[in-house]
């Protein structure tokens, strides 16, 4: 039970973490912070929590960039 309260990302979902990074950085930043097409090529909510939700490697820099962003 102590690891899921060192874990930054405990009870966060999927959806808060993109709608964080949105709002914080705009999704041109975003895409340029993270290059992966979903966040450059029309990006959109939905469609990027469906790539993420099958891509770990990209859920893992997004979720990285979350906690980066919280620390500040």
């Amino acid at each position: 039970m102590d690891q899921q309260h060192k874990d930054p990302l405990h009870g966060i979902t999927l959806e808060k973490i993109v709608t964080e990074l949105v709002r914080h950085y705009g999704w041109e930043e975003l895409g340029e912070r993270i290059k992966i097409n979903c966040f450059t090529n029309n990006p959109g909510i939905k469609s990027s929590l469906t790539f993420l939700r099958k891509t770990p490697w990209a859920r893992k820099k997004v979720e990285d960039l979350y906690v980066k962003t919280s620390e500040k």
